[in-house]
């Protein structure tokens, strides 16, 4: 069925290209007789407006981008980024807005995709994803005069930068609950520490485990199953071994599963700092820390079409999140001792 324009309903009706347009429009210059029969007959046949159109008459992309700075495959199979989308893309189709997604591999190249942007005027702001340590896209942006938001993050003048989700609480919930277990010695496998949150989620980690005596180890990962894997079992090989481990993703969680199955050690929990399908199939299932991050994709997405819009982002707090205890960490130090040991 062709698609119907102005052209076709001014042509059915018989008056102007500019009639039509100012019936649709709600503009003078058209009797209300004749604006009521532009509407009705658009109503008929189907009419929309022209989304191309629409944007080059407000000087407006209708869109908005994300530069993922991650491999593709690795995209694929981490969970986190297609419940984060999702979420996204709930809030922006109800606006009638597009996503315009680019992803540049681990070696960059993203901000010179937002240059590209900007000169073309693809989009008309950005949601910025996995802040750095001193990153370079926030000042980028503000050359660019491109209006962004920092997923997961407040930004502004007088207090600098603050982290929307309560890593110090998610932290507490983490090391209460292996602490009421028993464990004594944890072992946090990080993902990249050049990521803010990241630091900030070790930061919250080792506060918590000093203010109970606990002892942690750190490692730094890379969100893959396969390093999280590699790591995970030379630390088994060691003669010393931590009780629990918490990692800082599903996937690298899986990868430590996998290490722990090897060794055959039961007795060593396990805890996810993301929760997903995978967690809740894996075998043991695993517990983990759900964040709600379909929600944290949505916020940032109203908080972005707020600022484009010229109005004041609303107040939003973010749900707490809930650890979900599963087979990973449901028996006490001791009991898991004895149990393994046959006794």
């Amino acid at each position: 069925m062709p698609r119907v324009t102005i052209q076709v309903l001014a042509q059915t009706l018989g008056i102007s290209k500019a009639s039509v347009s100012y019936a649709l429009n709600g503009q003078p210059g058209v009797s209300e007789a004749t604006r009521q029969r532009v509407l009705l007959l658009a109503t008929e046949l189907g009419w929309h407006p022209s989304s191309s159109a629409r944007a080059l008459s407000l000087s407006r992309a209708d869109a908005i981008g994300i530069v993922l700075k991650r491999d593709p495959e690795l995209l694929g199979a981490e969970p986190y980024y297609m419940s984060l989308l999702g979420g996204i893309e709930d809030v922006l189709s109800r606006a009638s807005q597009s996503l315009l997604l680019r992803m540049v591999g681990t070696r960059g190249g993203d901000l010179e995709v937002y240059r590209q942007w900007s000169a073309e005027r693809r989009v008309d702001g950005v949601i910025v994803l996995d802040l750095a340590i001193d990153d370079p896209r926030p000042s980028l942006l503000g050359e660019l005069e491109m209006p962004f938001v920092l997923h997961g993050v407040y930004a502004d003048g007088v207090t600098g930068l603050s982290r929307i989700e309560d890593q110090a609480n998610d932290a507490k919930t983490i090391v209460e609950h292996l602490a009421s277990l028993g464990h004594r010695h944890i072992a946090h496998m990080t993902g990249p520490l050049l990521l803010s949150h990241e630091l900030d989620r070790r930061s919250a980690i080792a506060s918590e485990c000093a203010a109970r005596g606990i002892r942690v180890t750190f490692f730094e990962c890379d969100y893959t199953m396969e390093t999280a894997h590699r790591i995970a079992a030379a630390m088994l090989r060691t003669g010393e071994v931590a009780t629990a481990i918490v990692a800082s993703n599903d996937v690298m969680a899986l990868g430590v599963a996998s290490a722990l199955r090897h060794a055959e050690r039961q007795d060593v929990a396990l805890i996810s700092w993301d929760d997903s399908m995978i967690c809740q199939i894996a075998t043991p299932t695993v517990t983990a820390l759900e964040r709600h991050v379909d929600d944290q994709g949505r916020r940032s997405a109203r908080v972005l079409l707020d600022r484009l819009a010229g109005r004041e982002p609303e107040s939003d707090v973010s749900p707490a999140s809930v650890l979900h205890v599963r087979e990973t960490s449901l028996r006490p130090v001791r009991e898991r001792d004895a149990v393994d040991t046959g006794k």
